[in-house]
């Protein structure tokens, strides 16, 4: 079943208070996935202070302190490297460029999973109630531009920290997915002769890897989806982020939900309208759902793109 909540702050004076609103929406979709739960946080100087790149990685089998070291040994000297550790994710900041420090912990951890990577973005998740981990990841007191999150209800994959959402293949980008894709094995393929790997066999990283690829060769985010729309089959609602953007689309029989919020200080959608009902200034929002089959984007800047049917 799976819950999302995705939260694009506008107006400067709220981005403090992203982690509480997001807190307050993903209470309300717990009931949707409560195996495993995920999130994604942009802009939030406490997870991503500027001037850094951040990595996220499961169970490294390390105490913070000890991965931090071993890091800087791998990284030019300044470096700066800080290691956090909340729950099965390590959040790694190092004033390097993402690929450097992605390096770096690939020849400290050979088998590590880096399940996030980026400038802009924190992304961390686990197994267990996703209130519980929301706690552990201390959502409330973190401000920023954007989040993303996922309650998970597991349908293809095993109940593993790995295959909770979001996922975030190349930097900056993540995906959450509520639904199930049924040509996702042969996807798969095609994209491995291309050359892309995967971390999991989790459908939804397939589609995240696509949109990846789609966009390395060309394309923008929303050309990447209307893609994904004339060669995924399945039933879905995909919610995809950027640095600077947020995309919302369902498939052409909308068999998932989805509910979008809209006003001039933030853009805001979710599974269900009660996670949006606390969230300052709803009474005056344009309240709607998608249209099946449309790539809907949102620009940090108040740009829009929305509409245009594949």
């Amino acid at each position: 079943m799976c819950g999302i909540a995705a939260l694009q702050i506008r107006n400067p004076e709220l981005r403090d208070s992203l982690g509480r609103l997001m807190y307050g929406m993903l209470c309300e979709i717990v009931d949707r996935g409560p195996d495993s739960a995920g999130l994604a946080l942009y802009g939030s100087e406490r997870l991503t202070p500027s001037g850094t790149a951040t990595v996220t990685v499961l169970d490294t089998g390390l105490g913070a302190d000890a991965f931090a070291e071993r890091l800087a040994q791998e990284l030019p000297e300044g470096s700066d490297v800080v290691v956090t550790d909340y729950a099965e994710s390590s959040l790694v900041n190092a004033k390097v460029e993402p690929a450097v420090l992605e390096a770096a912990v690939a020849r400290v951890l050979p088998q590590g999973h880096v399940i996030g990577r980026g400038q802009h973005v924190a992304v961390l998740k686990g197994v267990g109630h996703p209130v519980e981990l929301a706690e552990a990841y201390r959502l409330t007191s973190a401000g920023g531009v954007q989040g993303l999150s996922h309650t998970r209800m597991a349908t293809e994959s095993a109940v593993a920290a790995s295959g909770a959402h979001p996922f975030t293949v190349s930097e900056d980008l993540c995906l959450v997915h509520n639904g199930s894709f049924s040509n996702h094995a042969t996807i798969r393929r095609m994209l491995r002769r291309e050359g892309v790997e995967f971390d999991s066999e989790n459908d939804s990283e397939v589609a995240a890897r696509y949109i990846a690829w789609r966009m390395s060769q060309g394309d923008d985010l929303k050309s990447a989806l209307e893609n994904l729309g004339e060669v995924f089959d399945g039933f879905y609602t995909l919610v995809v982020t950027t640095a600077d953007g947020m995309a919302v689309v369902r498939d052409p029989i909308a068999c998932k939900p989805a509910i979008i919020a809209v006003t001039d200080d933030w853009v805001a959608m979710a599974s269900e309208y009660r996670a949006l009902a606390e969230l300052p200034g709803i009474e005056d929002a344009r309240i709607f759902e998608p249209t099946p089959g449309v790539v809907y984007t949102w620009h940090v800047d108040g740009s829009v793109a929305e509409g245009a049917t594949r």
